[in-house]
């Protein structure tokens, strides 16, 4: 079902009511009640057919079984797991456990409800893009800083970096040659959506080092597979000509980037012993490194596959 511009929207939107500053520790009940609607027309067992129970029912009992409960909520426990999910969604205070019923949900839809036989529709794999493409609409007008992406909700800190940066990164990671890098960069989103801020910075080089890695294999540039440290596979890289000699130069920023920009981060915040005092990553730091991670991604693969 395609979202409506309704007139409200439009005069919220002149009047500069609606932001690019997200938000992350409120889920806003309208958008919980605009999430249970997306489920009644995806996976809701009313639609019939083959599919929506089982799949509603996998979905509630993994839920119960993570968090050791022998159920979600005291009452709805309707529609074989489909009214306690519901009311899981609608009530949970805690914002993290609504956003992994969310998480494997969506998950769920993308998956496993995309054939032709899922409840008897024909337009299965339509609806299942359409109900993603609708949640992350409604995380957006809501300012709520989360979006459903290659099968994880991510935390989002600006819309124009999240499209710019972090979108093209995870579509070059979804090839089969960067697997490890992909669940790498993902694993640092879902610490950074979690407030791991010093796990999210090991992730990220992990991811990086990962990449270059991966450049060095398709193009034949031999390096230590055990000791080559990220410094060490950008030297190769620049070496190789993998930037035109006649850029390097008015390039130095560039590489002195992706020399100390994730590297000197996650090696002075997160790899070492903190002292007497337990050091804070702070989210603004996080978010920048993250957001070099995924402009440096994007920039080594088009770079490798031009040259």
């Amino acid at each position: 079902m395609a979202v409506l511009d309704l007139f409200s929207k439009r005069q919220r939107r002149l009047r500069g009511e609606q932001s690019d500053v997200f938000r992350y520790d409120i889920l806003p009940e309208p958008l919980r009640v605009q999430i249970i609607h997306i489920l009644q027309a995806t996976i809701s067992p009313r639609l019939g057919g083959y599919g929506p129970q089982t799949l509603v029912t996998e979905i509630v009992e993994n839920l119960r079984r993570e968090y050791g409960a022998f159920q979600l909520v005291q009452e709805g426990r309707v529609d074989g797991g489909y009214g306690e999910l519901c009311s899981f969604i609608l009530g949970e205070q805690d914002i993290e456990r609504v956003l992994d019923a969310v998480e494997l949900v969506f998950k769920a839809i993308d998956k496993r409800t995309r054939g032709y036989t899922f409840a008897g529709r024909q337009d299965a794999d339509k609806a299942a893009s359409d109900a993603i493409l609708e949640l992350n609409v409604r995380f957006r007008e809501h300012a709520v800083g989360y979006a459903f992406e290659n099968g994880e909700i991510i935390r989002v800190d600006s819309q124009y970096l999240h499209q710019e940066v972090t979108k093209p990164a995870l579509a070059v990671l979804s090839g089969p040659k960067y697997d490890g890098a992909q669940q790498e960069y993902l694993t640092a989103h879902e610490h950074f959506r979690k407030g791991d801020n010093k796990d999210c910075l090991v992730y990220c080089l992990k991811s990086l080092e990962s990449v270059l890695k991966t450049v060095c294999s398709m193009k034949g540039w031999k390096y230590d597979k055990d000791k080559a440290t990220a410094k060490d596979l950008i030297d190769i890289c620049f070496s190789k000509g993998l930037v035109p000699q006649f850029w390097q130069t008015s390039m130095s920023g560039l590489r002195a980037i992706l020399e100390n920009g994730v590297p000197t981060a996650r090696s002075r915040l997160a790899a070492h012993g903190q002292g007497l005092e337990p050091l804070d990553v702070p989210n603004h730091i996080t978010a920048f490194v993250m957001h070099i991670t995924g402009a440096t991604i994007v920039f080594l693969s088009q770079a490798a596959a031009a040259k």
